[in-house]
Parts: structure tokens; C-alpha cells; sequence
């Protein structure tokens, strides 16, 4: 097995055949103090390759022209479709369930468990106008899934006439929204 010589690019050892994986690690003590500046040169030879990201045409030959096509979906389009899916399970649990008011009310409430923590979450996005840092973002998620949990127990402890079976399916149908929004990207 031969290991490409650093003046080769990548490209280049790959079409003369040359592999490009490391070889076989021994133990420190197994080598020699050839064998393990050869490692290191392998190692500081690999760090020193740069990223080089795609131009916009490489992008487009790979993926397709739809990639300059800017997202249709925003926090507010995903939070609005979580409420119009909650409101048509309520309506489902309301036409078909032998108990239409409280199986309806709880289904409303599953669909509302999703989309309330979520409509705080865009607001806060959408005040923040996107310069947050990544605690920033962990926070809001922090906030978003305490809110969850929150409205889970106050549903628990405050509505005895609950209806778990339609509250649990409405949360995951409005749940789901995030797939249906990454599919229609």
C-alpha cells in the first residue's frame, strides 16, 4: 500500500492509482523515530488542506438550478401550517369521536402543545433578525422545549375530562409539519 507523496494533490494520486489512506497505525513504542515523523508529516500534510467551497455553477451542476432558488419556508409558514393541521385533526376527532366536544378539545390542545412553544420561538427569531449566536439558539430551543413540558402538565393537572389518544396524535401530525416543510423546500 503506498501513501501519496505530499507534492500530489488528492485528484492526482487518485488517478495514478495511489492510495490515499494513512498507513497501518502501530504503537509509539513499536516505531521508530522515522516512522513516526513520517506519521506526522502525513498528519500536518492532511490538516493543511484547505476547504475549497463550491462556485455557484459547480453547485448547480451538482444539485440543479433549484439551488439559487431561495427557501419558501420560514419559521412563521411552518408555524402556521402546525395550526391549520391541528385544526383539521380537531375537526377529525370531532366528526368521528363517540364523545365529539372533549375528544375535539383535547385534540386542540395537542395541536396547540406543538405550535404555541413554536410561534414563540419564530417571534423570537424573527426580533432577534437572525444575528443570534449558537447560545442564543440554544436557549430559544431551551425556552421552546420548557414551554412544551409546561403546557403537558397544565393540561394534565387543569383538564380532567382529557382525551390522551387525540391529544398525543394531534401533537404528532402537528409535529410532523417540520418533514412536510423540509420536503417542500
Amino acid at each position: 500500500m503506498t501513501v501519496h507523496s505530499p507534492e500530489k494533490t488528492p485528484d492526482e494520486a487518485r488517478s495514478s492509482g495511489e492510495s490515499l489512506r494513512p498507513p497501518p497505525h502501530r504503537s509509539s513504542s513499536a516505531q521508530s523515530p522515522a516512522d513516526r515523523d513520517a506519521d506526522d508529516d502525513w498528519d500536518a500534510d492532511q490538516q493543511d488542506k484547505t476547504i475549497v467551497p463550491l462556485t455557484r455553477a459547480e453547485a448547480e451542476r451538482l444539485f440543479g438550478p433549484a439551488v439559487n432558488r431561495p427557501s419558501r419556508v420560514t419559521p412563521f409558514r411552518v408555524v402556521v401550517a402546525q395550526m391549520v393541521l391541528s385544526l383539521g385533526a380537531t375537526f377529525m376527532w370531532w366528526l368521528w369521536s363517540s364523545t365529539p366536544g372533549s375528544a375535539a378539545l383535547s385534540a386542540f390542545l395537542g395541536g396547540a402543545v406543538c405550535w404555541v412553544p413554536s410561534a414563540l420561538f419564530a417571534a423570537r427569531l424573527r426580533r432577534k433578525g437572525g444575528t443570534e449566536s449558537i447560545a442564543a439558539w440554544m436557549l430559544g430551543e431551551a425556552i421552546k422545549m420548557a414551554a412544551t413540558v409546561g403546557m403537558f402538565v397544565a393540561i394534565a393537572v387543569f383538564y380532567h375530562d382529557v382525551k390522551w389518544l387525540p391529544l398525543l396524535i394531534a401533537y404528532l401530525v402537528a409535529l410532523k409539519t417540520y418533514w412536510i416543510a423540509l420536503a417542500l423546500r
